[in-house]
């Protein structure tokens, strides 16, 4: 049987649409295929006060810049076999909600590889995914039997691919355990400061670590500093974000954690809209940023191999371009997992 009813060329044309349409909602437009996404950009917040249109705004044109027509063609040139003909299967994916569309990524590998998408979603982000799997069957009819859209549990899947805590991991692999799967965890990004950054680098490192008020598994969390590095400087370069406290849910958040460490005696550096707080730890609270500082160089990188599975990127010289960790490539596979590869080496075996 052949690979669904689109053949790749149909598949990686209706997705490079969806990402024009991304791109122009993102730039403002309301127009044509955009509309959909552009209605929601003002109205998210309603239903998740984290989705502000900034974040959302945000988020679509990543995702649309992604899916610029030559980006799929380099992805998907990894993928030879994709043009081989193969049975359909139905992959199951748990998405998660913390940033907007989180789970794009999986949709986009499940679909195009020309298999049947069943997606459960998180009730933290089910309209823009809704919005994302309208807007492409409007682009392309052909691919509305092959997303099935839910709140409730999956059933009658192939293969399974699962985002979530820690905690909720544990069950994961527990229930779906006769199945193969991708089961994703908590995970963290940091960045390397070695004393040599511009001013410009500094500010784009703020992108880094605030955007999506820093909930995302690509959000640095933890910075490295050399000896003798004037933390209370740091914030200085980041005021374009000090309208975080504006945001209720942050603000509150960060008085919290304030708090909390006031009444443990805890040291910390304030810095207005963000605390910063001296610790060997890759996972901080909200409205916390951790520190380390380094005497050799090669210190933060042996940290980062320790800590590789808990780990999702890092930013600095020699690594990813300050102010780049959200805007991921399609090739950037969360968990350094290939989706694309478990997917068609599963699929060839069953």
């Amino acid at each position: 049987m052949k690979t669904g009813c689109l053949s790749l060329s149909q598949r990686n044309d209706a997705f490079a649409l969806l990402g024009g349409a991304m791109r122009e909602a993102a730039a403002g437009s309301a127009d044509g295929i955009a509309g959909s996404f552009a209605q929601l950009i003002d109205s998210v917040h309603l239903s998740n006060p984290w989705f502000t249109p900034e974040n959302v705004r945000l988020a679509l044109s990543s995702l649309g810049n992604a899916l610029m027509p030559e980006k799929l063609d380099r992805w998907l040139s990894a993928y030879p076999e994709l043009d081989e003909e193969r049975e359909p299967v139905t992959i199951g994916v748990v998405m998660a909600g913390n940033i907007p569309m989180t789970g794009f990524h999986d949709l986009l590998c499940v679909l195009i590889t020309g298999n049947r998408l069943q997606a459960r979603l998180s009730s933290k982000d089910d309209l823009l995914i809704r919005a994302v799997a309208q807007t492409l069957t409007d682009i392309e009819p052909a691919f509305k039997p092959l997303i099935r859209l839910t709140s409730d549990r999956l059933k009658d899947f192939d293969l399974v691919i699962a985002t979530g805590s820690n905690n909720t991991s544990r069950y994961f692999e527990y229930y779906f355990r006769k199945k193969p799967s991708i089961i994703r965890r908590n995970r963290n990004s940091m960045a390397i400061i070695d004393g040599t950054e511009t001013d410009a680098e500094l500010e784009m490192l703020g992108d880094d670590i605030f955007s999506y008020f820093g909930m995302g598994c690509r959000n640095v969390s933890k910075l490295f500093l050399p000896q003798q590095y004037d933390v209370t400087a740091l914030s200085g370069h980041w005021g374009r974000y000090a309208s975080l406290l504006s945001h209720d849910k942050y603000a509150v958040n960060l008085d919290h954690n304030r708090a909390v460490m006031t009444v443990n005696r805890e040291p910390f550096v304030d810095g207005g809209f963000i605390l910063f707080r001296e610790s060997a730890s890759l996972t901080p609270p909200l409205g916390v940023l951790h520190y380390e500082f380094y005497d050799d160089p090669q210190m933060p990188l042996k940290e980062a191999e320790s800590h590789r599975d808990d780990l999702q990127c890092v930013a600095g010289h020699g690594h990813l371009p300050f102010g780049t960790t959200q805007q991921p490539e399609l090739w950037d596979y969360a968990d350094n997992i290939d989706t694309v590869r478990f997917v068609l080496k599963k699929n060839s075996i069953l």
